[in-house]
């Protein structure tokens, strides 16, 4: 399957910084009609949504689609605890309240999934309805996280790795192109180890969208996206009251088969969370970047889902 290059036409579609929760969001906005919002993952933009935010608009859908908090041309708070769950969440409501909006479809991917998620608990009027991509929704954890992934995982996993402050950040940014081109990434060994080949570029990637990708990341750094993983012991912490809340809007998941974090989140423990799921999508032979790796299926998923939601 050949890429389509959309580069172009989200740089026409222009974007605007909103003033939300003392920060500042570069958002893309298209279309018109019920509002949707697209949230990315790490280490991912607003653009990694170009496709979902083209259908959408076309389909009849306002989208608006930001750089989240950390990333692109959105603010980059120095500090590592501005960056946990709730705080960012808060920034997705500044976003409504911005834009005159009661409520919204939320839409995310990796960490954004973890957002939304956690948006459709702690602001259950202002989420119509939530979709999450590649991350289940769980149940809480019985302790903090790190500690049960250290135990379990091991000090290489990645999101152990990531902890420490100042440890990944000079590595991932020593060399953007390679990290930004690698795939499985369960260990830190993955990013340390130099000597193997550059991975390849993904077939659904053009060479204009890459670069701008590695633009991006070669002037912001990864710094903002590695302190969300510093902040899961954090959020759990200050999401203790929300520990039995369930999530009770129309709800979507999508993933792909080979995606690694289906591997250690397992997707059984969804309904448990998820009192309304309306499907669980899992597109064969896909992995981790789905969005723009299956962007038609993934597309005609979401847009099922928003029609039927209105």
């Amino acid at each position: 399957m050949t890429a389509r290059d959309l580069l172009e036409d989200w740089q026409r579609l222009g974007s605007r910084q909103v003033a939300t929760n003392g920060i500042e969001l570069r958002v893309v906005e298209h279309g018109d009609g019920p509002p949707v919002v697209f949230c990315h993952g790490f280490p991912e933009l607003g653009f990694s949504w170009r496709h979902q935010v083209f259908a959408l608009a076309d389909a009849g859908f306002r989208t608006l689609t930001p750089d989240m908090r950390g990333y692109g041309g959105s603010s980059r708070p120095e500090r590592v605890e501005d960056y946990d769950l709730l705080t960012v969440c808060a920034d997705l409501i500044g976003l409504l309240d911005a834009n005159g909006l009661e409520d919204a479809i939320f839409v995310g991917h990796d960490w954004g999934a973890s957002v939304v998620w956690q948006l459709a608990r702690a602001y259950p009027d202002r989420v119509r309805a939530v979709a999450g991509l590649s991350v289940p929704a769980t149940p809480r954890s019985a302790a903090p996280p790190v500690p049960i992934l250290r135990s379990r995982l091991g000090d290489d996993f990645y999101m152990c790795w990531f902890q420490e402050p100042g440890v990944a950040d000079p590595v991932l940014a020593s060399n953007v192109r390679r990290t930004l081109l690698q795939d499985e990434v369960l260990s830190s060994h993955t990013f340390l180890d130099t000597e193997k080949p550059e991975p390849p570029l993904p077939e659904w990637l053009t060479p204009a969208e890459f670069d701008y990708y590695v633009q991006t990341f070669t002037a912001t750094g990864f710094t903002g996206g590695l302190n969300y993983y510093r902040n899961l012991d954090r959020s759990w912490e200050r999401t203790a009251h929300l520990a039995d809340v369930k999530i009770s809007q129309p709800s979507l998941f999508i993933a792909g088969s080979t995606d690694p974090v289906i591997r250690f989140t397992p997707l059984a423990k969804m309904p448990a969370v998820l009192t309304d799921l309306r499907g669980s999508v899992i597109l064969e032979g896909a992995g981790h970047w789905i969005q723009q790796q299956r962007p038609t299926a993934v597309n005609a998923a979401l847009i099922d889902f928003a029609r039927e939601i209105g």
